[in-house]
């Protein structure tokens, strides 16, 4: 339950729309629900301003369903990282309404609005082709979370005047992330480059 969702359920029970039982059923499940093999947290979008985030590598494909069932049973927004391959189809067989991004390996539910997070975009950077998957990752992530992504992508140092063409995109970003696989010299640069934080994903 995210903080909109309970301002609606209270708001409800305060005009009378809804009675205090059927508020104290749809709240019964706070703060987390004990499916024996995962405690799913519900609160998190109250204290952090987004729901758990469900990583797949590891998880049985049934595991990543009923994680993902859970959280959407309460309405809540569903991201499901590192899902690929075999187990991929078998979420999206059980779980038609899920959209999947292939390249991203990600699965997303979007069933309440998601709020604007910042006045800013991140510059999303990556050094080359490779690393495009986690790169867009990143983006199906942000995006989730509300952040607008400008895309910066194929710049490595080898070919820096890739990346010096690009300097209006990082006047115009808050913050940037760098994709940038074995190639530790990029944030190094952009860190020369730009006022804002630099992340670097390795």
């Amino acid at each position: 339950m995210d903080p909109a969702r309970l301002r609606e359920l209270l708001e409800s029970v305060q005009r009378g729309a809804s009675s205090v039982d059927g508020a104290l059923a749809e709240l019964r499940d706070l703060p987390y629900v004990d499916l024996g093999y995962a405690a799913i947290d519900h609160h998190r979008a109250l204290r952090q301003g987004a729901p758990e985030v469900v990583f797949g590598h590891g998880k049985t494909p049934a595991q990543i369903v009923g994680i993902a069932r859970e959280l959407a049973r309460t309405g809540q927004n569903v991201l499901i990282t590192r899902l690929g391959g075999d187990p991929a189809r078998e979420v999206l067989s059980a779980m038609p309404e899920l959209t999947y991004a292939e390249l991203a390996r990600t699965a997303t539910l979007e069933q309440r609005p998601i709020a604007p997070l910042g006045t800013r975009p991140v510059a999303l950077v990556s050094a080359g082709t490779g690393d495009l998957p986690v790169a867009e990752e990143c983006a199906e992530t942000l995006r989730m979370l509300g952040a607008k992504v400008e895309r910066v992508y194929d710049v490595g140092v080898a070919g820096i005047h890739r990346l010096l063409d690009k300097r209006d995109v990082f006047d115009r970003t808050s913050v940037v992330i760098v994709v940038a696989g074995m190639e530790g010299a990029l944030p190094s640069v952009i860190g020369g480059l730009v006022a804002g934080p630099v992340i670097a994903v390795p």
